[in-house]
């Protein structure tokens, strides 16, 4: 079968976004909305979700809260496919840094990583196979093929480690696997499961670290971006030669959400610009 997309693709579609509010996750809520889909949109900061879902054309629902909080997760995946009735995509890109020496690092800084990067999304997914498996099973039992779609965000610092990030890249590590695994439960169902790793892409995580962003949660500051010396290196050692845009890191997620990827499977998809090397995403 040919596989042709047209304008709406995603039309009756409702896909839930976390971390939704800025960066590559806003990209993503603005390109599955345009295409068609209805959009639940969560991230822990209620006004700028509520700015962004504001600003973007199309069918958008605000859902916040802190996802490393016990509940809010399920609650999250129950408001969206409460919504209309249905979920059929679930992209799981919220998440921080907080960089330190591994020798130096203590329990809370550790644990925060895999909390946010690596246990909120098993919590959503948890939360969100009931309503993924059981319209596939109605589907299948029905002679119908439909595909339905789970993209997780990780990074080349999981694939490949990095300094100073061994919280970050064992959150981010341990995704791929989660992934892995779910594409082997889910896929004769027809629940494509896939993850993207990033690399370097111009966000708030990768600013110049003169003018981060600092960013309070669970009541710790954490300061973001990256130090000039070190944005500057890693620029010359990307053979595209400069960082990606939201826009071109979320280009590789509307793919695993389309139907031009439904025999794309288990697969962790680099969208770094050619870079070999591991990087906060």
């Amino acid at each position: 079968m040919t596989v042709t997309l047209e304008p709406g693709f995603l039309d009756g579609r409702v896909a839930l976004v976390t971390g939704g509010a800025r960066g590559i996750g806003l990209e993503v809520v603005r390109g599955l909305a345009s295409h068609g889909a209805s959009v639940v949109l969560c991230d822990l900061d209620a006004d700028a979700a509520h700015a962004a879902a504001e600003a973007t054309p199309g069918d958008i629902r605000v859902v916040t809260g802190d996802l490393t909080a016990d509940g809010v997760p399920e609650r999250v995946v129950a408001e969206a496919a409460g919504w209309h009735d249905r979920l059929d995509v679930v992209v799981n890109n919220a998440g921080y840094t907080w960089d330190g020496m591994a020798h130096k690092m203590g329990d809370r800084q550790f644990q925060a990583m895999l909390d946010i990067h690596l246990v909120a999304p098993f919590r959503i997914l948890r939360a969100a196979a009931p309503h993924l498996r059981e319209p596939a099973k109605r589907d299948a039992a029905a002679g119908r093929e439909v595909f339905r779609k789970v993209v997780n965000v990780s990074s080349t610092s999981g694939v490949m480690g990095n300094p100073g990030q061994a919280n970050y890249a064992a959150g981010k590590a341990g995704i791929v696997g989660v992934t892995k695994t779910l594409a082997r439960e889910w896929g004769a169902l027809r629940i494509n499961v896939n993850a993207v790793a990033f690399g370097f892409v111009d966000t708030r995580l990768t600013s110049d670290a003169a003018d981060a962003e600092v960013v309070v949660v669970d009541g710790a500051a954490h300061e973001l971006g990256v130090p000039t010396a070190v944005r500057e290196q890693v620029s010359a050692s990307i053979p595209l030669g400069r960082f990606g845009t939201p826009e071109e890191a979320a280009g590789g997620v509307l793919f695993l959400c389309s139907p031009w990827s439904d025999f794309v499977h288990g697969q962790v998809l680099n969208v770094t610009g050619g870079q070999l090397t591991g990087m906060s995403s």
